[in-house]
């Protein structure tokens, strides 16, 4: 057997070997930056949720706020309907 011979039948499987490791370490990197990502995605999502969450309990604070308001006029008025009667 010829020297080159010898060290590309030692070399191949080594080198396949090598790609296969490299693949999976590559593949696995793209999968945490992937996840890093979506998990940027999920936090600001998060957070517009939150806002607006706020945002809404204030409009309701304020709705409840004019809906007594309006409940203590409508209260004047029937006592002042009742006195007309």
């Amino acid at each position: 057997m010829s020297e080159p011979l010898y060290l590309l039948s030692i070399g191949l499987p080594l080198a396949t070997v090598l790609i296969v490791f490299g693949m999976k370490y590559f593949a696995a990197l793209s999968q945490a930056r992937v996840r890093v990502l979506e998990e940027g995605a999920y936090r600001s999502l998060a957070q517009k949720a939150v806002a607006v969450q706020s945002d809404a309990a204030a409009s309701l604070s304020v709705l409840q706020s004019e809906l007594s308001q309006i409940n203590i006029r409508l209260a004047a008025v029937e006592k002042i309907l009742k006195a007309v009667e």
